[in-house]
């Protein structure tokens, strides 16, 4: 590991996951509640924490409709733009996997086909930030990826309805959307009710509860991510612009005060250029008291030797977003392999990815980019198998090697299973066989 100096560290370790057992308690009482009782039990939580108990918490098309024309036109006009922005990405990615089959010996065919799962659902929260890009990055990967039914949901945000998301889930394709929230709602689209499809796989942001509520319910149900705070890594040299690296690593922090924000620079002329526009800014800042919070506890500014060591240093974080602020950025494409996603260069900034510029903004934190990536098209397939032989003498060979390799491991029913064709459809005998059964 690179010599590195702290000039700032962070007070608490926001990477280590925390469960607090409250949480993880309350989340499975109503999760069982909701599989005992269904609907009923739904309706009750929705009381409880949303005030909220319509008729009916799915949103009929009349409803969709005059939800949708309250938005305002620009506020349409953009959605549809991200849309583009984030289908055209996710098509390409769709593209890229494709079906095969092989013959890998004389009349031995092998095949792979990807199939999407037949349910999906999307979660975007409301409470203080009612996450609209939440609908494009859930549910138009999913149709780019072809699952044939999307049911969305998101809660009423202090009694009202949140159009410009329902407007979101509407136009990239959800089939049904509920105004339904928390807990109750990732459940109830996890096990199915009378009233809700039970889907195959979710996927979307949410707080604490949501968070440990996909996470018991993983196994029922495929998850895209398990999520921690949102985190920010800038790598940036010398001639980096210190008010643009304070600007954006704020721009994380705001996302709760648990969001680790840091630098890595090798300058240490603008690691305190950085520390005091931070300074000046946070004050002013409508959102600092989460993004206060999250600088003072989980902030980090630290001085290495160079962007080389930068880079090593920066992999061991494997930081959710990493942005990179150098002469030359793409670099970080051959330097880099623990990130969730990169940003290269001054003219491009974590908020693109997370709002507007079309790659996928589910990533993984709390250092899981070492083995994962972000939600993609391939996280709504199945990537599956076939097999297929045409040939006896083919068959017969396998035949043999399967008794052998199945024997070695004391299988002795997958050992028969290759011997009787190998009997069949070759010239073995079968000495284990009752003697009077034909085989050919």
């Amino acid at each position: 590991m690179p010599t590195a100096r702290h000039l700032k560290t962070a007070a608490t370790d926001a990477s280590a996951p925390k469960t607090d057992p409250a949480v993880t308690e309350t989340v499975a009482q109503i999760i069982a509640d909701i599989r005992d009782r269904g609907d009923v039990a739904v309706r009750e939580y929705s009381e409880k924490f949303d005030n909220w108990s319509p008729p009916s918490f799915r949103l009929s098309d009349d409803d969709i409709e005059q939800i949708v024309a309250r938005v305002p036109g620009e506020v349409i006009a953009d959605i549809k733009t991200v849309q583009h922005n984030v289908r055209a990405f996710a098509q390409h990615q769709r593209d890229s996997l494709t079906d095969f089959e092989i013959e890998t010996a004389p009349g031995v065919h092998l095949g792979q086909r990807n199939l999407p799962v037949s349910a999906a659902g999307a979660y975007a929260p409301g409470g203080r930030y009612p996450l609209v890009a939440s609908a494009h990055m859930t549910t138009v990967t999913a149709k780019v990826a072809g699952v044939p039914h999307i049911t969305a949901c998101t809660p009423p945000i202090r009694g009202e309805i949140p159009a410009a998301t329902v407007a979101a889930f509407h136009l990239a394709g959800a089939d049904d959307i509920y105004l339904l929230g928390g807990v109750q709602a990732v459940a109830a689209m996890a096990m199915g009710t009378d009233t809700m499809r039970k889907v195959d796989m979710l996927a979307g942001p949410g707080n604490a509860y949501v968070a440990e509520a996909k996470r018991q319910l993983f196994g029922t149900v495929g998850i895209d991510l398990f999520a921690g705070p949102t985190e920010i890594l800038i790598i940036a040299d010398a001639d980096a612009d210190p008010f643009v690296v304070a600007v954006d690593l704020l721009s994380q922090a705001e996302h709760g005060p648990d969001s680790p924000a840091i630098l890595i620079t090798e300058s240490e002329t603008l690691a305190h250029k950085v520390i005091e526009v931070i300074d000046t800014l946070l004050p002013g800042m409508p959102t600092r008291d989460f993004a206060a919070p999250a600088w003072r506890d989980h902030g980090q500014v630290i001085v290495v030797e160079n962007i080389t060591a930068a880079y090593e240093l920066a992999d061991s974080f494997a930081a959710e977003h990493v942005q990179i602020m150098t002469a030359e950025p793409r670099r970080a494409l051959t330097s880099m392999s623990n990130y969730g996603a990169l940003f290269l260069g001054e003219m491009t900034c974590v908020s693109y990815g997370d709002k507007v510029i079309g790659t996928n903004h589910t990533l993984p934190t709390r250092h899981s980019a070492r083995y994962t990536g972000g939600l993609w098209v391939g996280k709504y397939l199945k990537t599956v198998t076939y097999q297929e032989i045409t040939s006896a003498t083919a068959s017969a060979e396998l035949g043999e090697l399967c008794g052998r390799s199945a024997r070695v491991e004391q299988f002795e029913g997958h050992a028969r299973s290759g011997d009787v064709r190998a009997a069949k459809f070759g010239d073995a005998t079968l000495a284990w066989a009752h003697p009077e059964h034909t085989w050919r």
